[in-house]
């Protein structure tokens, strides 16, 4: 897929989620691929060696975005994505998902009448609290192409009003991300001797969504379920910097004392803890596909989701507090027969050729400026 000009393609991202799920693409889009990393994720520990791990080209970072407001974050990725396509228009612009960097590229494409992929389209929460919602929902209405993981996701277009004709059902980049990703059985097993863990034996957790991390009762609640777990089996919390700020802000740190805590981890090291946990405990969006693809069971601990696919088999979604706990013992209780069945079970999110289905569709965008060469010409830009 590096047929078109070098740098025409400009992929915008701003998160760690976003390099993930967009590597395969960028490796087939090759030359043409032109990386835009608004600096959403701005901890060097949420990247760093993350790009050499995942084998992407160093992106161009856009200033003053990280850590500030999220009103502020679109502002200043707009502002200067839009100078940058000015200066240099590329043929098409890719977006993934629905995080703030995703909803810049969105809009600083459609300002400058370029044509917009969205990777990841069609999700839905119908949660208004959410703000990743709004930006998704504003995403897809003026995206020219519509990347829809699953036929779930592609009735959710149609029933919004958007022309079938723009929507492609091309399975979740998740899935080739994991399989790509996800260590050797002899690395895996090294990973677990050194952290003193068996497989199937303990809890992984991630908690890091604000509705979690900033209001200090539900940080308190999740935090107290996972130290509840921790006395019966061991629970493994790789910590996001953030969640880590909050908590030492609140003096929950007593709360992590049952916890084996560890620093933010690669994505390998991550898919391998998850591989052999007996459960796992997230309010992570990518963690709901992720497992789905492992054959793990999850616990979202969420008050709503976006990715329904990831309930019917191997998530329950639980708010902040007891729950957790009670819904970690139901999937324990199911044993090793339990972990047998959804390892059996394929991943609702396709077959592992999402990336380079989006790669064709990509190139045909940026060589006819539309969906489908028979698709309306688009609107000129207003005066």
């Amino acid at each position: 897929m590096n047929t078109l000009p070098p740098r025409s393609v400009a992929v915008v991202l701003g998160t760690r989620p976003e390099l993930v799920k967009l590597a395969e693409l960028i490796r087939l889009l090759g030359p043409a691929a032109r990386i835009l990393h608004t600096g959403q994720h701005y901890d060097p520990e949420l990247s760093g060696g993350f790009l050499d791990e995942l084998r992407v080209p160093e992106p161009e970072f856009l200033p003053g975005v990280g850590g500030r407001p999220r009103a502020v974050q679109v502002g200043a990725a707009l502002a200067a994505l839009d100078g940058g396509f000015e200066a240099a228009p590329p043929l098409a612009v890719v977006v993934q998902g629905d995080t703030n960097a995703a909803l810049s590229g969105a809009l600083a494409a459609n300002a400058r009448d370029l044509p917009l992929v969205h990777v990841e389209a069609g999700l839905r929460s119908h949660d208004r609290a959410m703000p990743e919602e709004h930006n998704r929902v504003v995403i897809d209405r003026i995206a020219d192409v519509l990347c829809a993981p699953t036929p779930g996701n592609r009735g959710s277009l149609l029933a919004e009003g958007i022309a079938a004709e723009r929507i492609t059902v091309t399975g979740n980049t998740v899935v080739e991300a994991v399989r790509d990703h996800l260590p050797p059985p002899g690395e895996r097993a090294a990973l677990l001797n050194g952290h003193g863990l068996t497989a199937d034996g303990y809890v992984l957790a991630t908690v890091h969504r604000p509705e979690n991390t900033d209001e200090v009762p539900a940080l308190a609640a999740v935090l107290g379920e996972l130290a509840r777990i921790g006395g019966e089996l061991p629970v493994v919390l790789p910590l996001h910097p953030r969640t880590r700020a909050r908590i030492a802000a609140a003096g929950l740190d007593p709360l992590l004392a049952p916890v084996t805590v560890l620093p933010p981890s690669g994505y390998g090291t991550f898919l391998a803890l998850a591989r052999h946990a007996a459960v796992i405990v997230s309010d992570s969006g990518g963690v709901q596909e992720e497992t789905t693809v492992l054959g793990r069971p999850l616990v979202v601990v969420r008050r709503s989701t976006e990715r329904p696919e990831a309930l019917a088999d191997f998530a329950e979604l639980t708010p902040p507090g007891p729950g957790i706990t009670a819904a970690v013992r139901r999937r324990l209780a199911e044993g090793a027969e339990g972990l047998r069945r959804l390892a059996a079970l394929p991943s609702p999110y396709g077959d592992g050729g999402a990336s380079l289905r989006i790669a064709g569709l990509v190139e045909r965008a940026a060589r006819t400026g539309a969906h489908h060469p028979s698709a309306p010409a688009r609107a000129a830009t207003p005066a």
